[in-house]
């Protein structure tokens, strides 16, 4: 079985073994990082392979970490980055958003608890999918991809505090939601 390190060197050469090998192992990641921006499966599967032709022309950009054990880690974060803002372009250019300030301002109340504690994935996901797209996208990219409000704002050519209310009615809405599935499950038992 051929490391990745040779794999990747591979691709640099051009060589479609290489390629195809990268395409197989990491499709499956690719699609669950760009889901999570974008839910129409064929959009989806559009720009996991807009990402992949992004990384085949940019994979000689890519920095090989000094330790071979973090290999993969930073690879998949590198390719991970690549995609969702594939992703995030996608959304820019199919999408008008209003400003922030064209919002009404609605009142939510915080309530602490520890979600993550009590849901699993598949719950998380469903309430991410519940929320207004921005919020979502403004969440995705701070909380999830690890970008800061001043990236935000600049790939998404919105106001940094803009990109920071997003984030703040995204985590109030989760609450909220939060509080509706736990509410719900204890009503059905």
């Amino acid at each position: 079985m051929l490391k990745l390190e040779e794999v990747i060197a591979g691709c640099l050469r051009n060589d479609n073994k290489s390629k195809e090998l990268i395409y197989k192992s990491f499709y499956g990641y690719l699609m669950g990082v760009i889901l999570r921006y974008v839910h129409d499966r064929n959009d989806s599967e559009e720009l996991v392979n807009d990402s992949f032709i992004k990384i085949f022309k940019s994979i000689a950009q890519f920095s090989f970490p000094k330790e071979e054990v973090e290999l993969q880690k930073a690879f998949r974060g590198w390719i991970a980055r690549i995609s969702s803002r594939t992703a995030i372009d996608f959304l820019r250019t199919s999408r008008t958003y209003l400003s922030v300030d064209d919002l009404a301002e609605e009142q939510q109340p915080i309530t602490q608890f520890n979600a993550i504690s009590q849901l699993n994935v598949q719950d998380i996901f469903k309430l991410l999918k519940a929320l207004p797209e921005m919020h979502r996208l403004v969440f995705n990219m701070y909380e999830v991809e690890g970008f800061s409000h001043d990236e935000i704002s600049k790939m998404l050519s919105i106001p940094e505090s803009s990109s920071r209310v997003y984030l703040t009615r995204a985590k109030n809405k989760l609450r909220e939601l939060y509080s509706k599935t736990l509410t719900n499950s204890y009503a059905a038992n």
